[in-house]
């Protein structure tokens, strides 16, 4: 354990600081990013400021919301106090998901899924009939593969093999992204749904990176005297056993864009109490201990440092985004 720990401080003491790290780029413009979430709320915890940056710049950036959220718990008390939100949970959550989309100027879709809820117990109880979490891969993957043929992005932006967390819609968001990015390019795949498109890059988001996690529970035992990441450190080294083995491979800059991730998670106020976890850290200490997003990048079909063992400070490197209409054998991998 303590090994480990020691080996993430240095890790974290060598990263540059904000002021240090590579810049993105001032024009993104004809650049496409689909990021493929689970419920209304994770664009929002997962990557916001990214995708405001990159808005910002010129690109443009779609989440797809692959279920509607409708059997979330109610996670602050304020809503739980609204009736509204016992009588129309899912309505709600549209209202919410609508707020957040013009707090970080993103595009949205919704895939149409049921949400398959998060099972409790022992044994854990069979999930309800019809969630998306049930559904055969290529029932799952189809709105997806269409839509990815539909929008044509560059880069697919989603989670690891178990969801970042072992939620079925989570895992089941995982296995419909990386359908769509091996499949949408494929003419005998999915026919009918499309002309094929094959995207560039597939990354999975890491939120919940172990390096992050400890920067901001070392922040806030320097500062406050405690920490309620305490027990996510403790439980590090079992965490990093059972989880996927997948390093940092991306950073993007975007301290720049934290107030507006933040405007977006509080819009989803059904899920995120505004003194929450996700503000543990305050917005401004967070923009010097943690500036930027992190992720890794699974597959790259364009050439890359992070392909060989480098990192990578922008989900462009190796992308020529400035002709829309340029395919993979323009590229010489």
């Amino acid at each position: 354990m303590h090994d480990l720990i020691g080996q993430l401080k240095t890790l974290n003491a060598s990263l540059p600081t904000r002021e240090n790290a590579p810049a993105l780029a001032d024009d993104y413009s004809g650049l496409r990013i689909l990021a493929v979430h689970a419920h209304p709320d994770d664009e929002s915890s997962k990557g916001a400021a990214a995708a405001a940056a990159y808005v910002a710049r010129g690109a443009r950036y779609m989440v797809v919301s692959m279920t509607g959220g409708e059997r979330g718990d109610i996670l602050n008390e304020q809503v739980a106090a609204n009736p509204r939100a016992h009588r129309d949970l899912p309505g709600l959550r549209r209202s919410e998901m609508a707020a957040a989309r013009e707090a970080l100027g993103i595009e949205h879709r919704w895939a149409g899924f049921v949400d398959s809820g998060l099972p409790e117990g022992d044994p854990l109880p069979p999930l309800p009939y019809g969630a998306f979490a049930t559904l055969p891969l290529e029932q799952a993957a189809a709105p997806l593969v269409r839509l990815v043929r539909e929008y044509r992005p560059h880069i697919i932006l989603s989670y690891d093999e178990i969801g970042g967390y072992p939620h079925p819609d989570h895992i089941m968001s995982h296995k419909v992204a990386v359908e769509a990015f091996h499949k949408a390019g494929d003419p005998h795949a999915y026919v009918g749904e499309g002309e094929p498109w094959q995207p560039l890059k597939l990354y999975y988001d890491k939120i919940f990176s172990p390096e992050r996690t400890l920067a901001l529970h070392e922040h806030l035992l320097k500062t406050r005297g405690e920490s309620p990441m305490t027990p996510w450190v403790e439980n590090i080294a079992a965490r990093m056993d059972s989880a996927p083995k997948h390093r940092t491979t991306t950073r993007i800059p975007s301290f720049e864009y934290f107030e507006k991730r933040d405007a977006a998670l509080l819009s989803h106020a059904s899920q995120v109490e505004p003194g929450g976890v996700f503000f543990a850290v305050p917005t401004e200490e967070l923009k010097d201990v943690w500036p930027w997003e992190d992720y890794t990048l699974i597959e790259s079909l364009v050439p890359t440092p992070a392909k060989d063992g480098g990192e990578e400070w922008c989900f462009a490197e190796g992308i020529d985004y400035s002709n829309p209409n340029l395919h993979l054998a323009s590229y010489s991998i």
